[in-house]
């Protein structure tokens, strides 16, 4: 028997450096009118776009992991604030197609170099952005998040609400 406590669960070190991740994105991007839930849904737009897309709001909630209650919120702020657009897909009427506009691609682009930079800090302990502990490191993560959960229903009678 062990005299020590044991070490942190996986899962609460993910939580961990999750919101570690989110505090200091949040901060980083502050000075450009954005949060972290912002920021990751220009830099998705961006990206996107590059690539000759022009995502619904249902797409880019699946790509960012974002519920789409969620998107379409953050959706209609970036639109007040003049950095995305928000029109219907003629395909589609019931879908909401995004664009950044060019004051919302000014701002991601700086964004985006500001969240390297804080990327770069982030991976230096394992060798930085190019180093081969980052690219294992990303493989790990990368294969946790592929990889379904489904979340388990209690089974045990004491944690279900009886009536009599």
């Amino acid at each position: 028997m062990s005299n020590g406590s044991p070490g942190p669960t996986p899962g609460f070190l993910v939580w961990r450096l999750a919101n570690k991740w989110r505090v200091a994105v949040d901060r980083a991007v502050a000075p450009l009118g954005l949060t972290h839930a912002q920021y990751s849904l220009v830099a998705s737009l961006h990206g996107m776009q590059r690539a000759g897309e022009r995502p619904s709001q249902r797409r880019l909630a699946d790509h960012t992991g974002l519920e789409a209650l969620y998107v379409s919120k953050l959706a209609r702020a970036l639109e007040s604030a003049g950095l995305i657009e928000r029109t219907r897909d003629p395909r589609d009427p019931r879908a909401v197609q995004l664009a950044l506009t060019e004051r919302g691609q000014a701002v991601t682009r700086q964004a985006i170099a500001v969240v390297q930079d804080l990327l770069q800090q982030l991976l230096e302990p394992l060798g930085g952005l190019d180093d081969q502990r980052t690219r294992a490191f990303t493989d790990e993560l990368t294969t946790l998040l592929d990889a379904p959960l489904d979340p388990s229903v209690p089974n045990d009678e004491s944690a279900q609400e009886t009536t009599p």
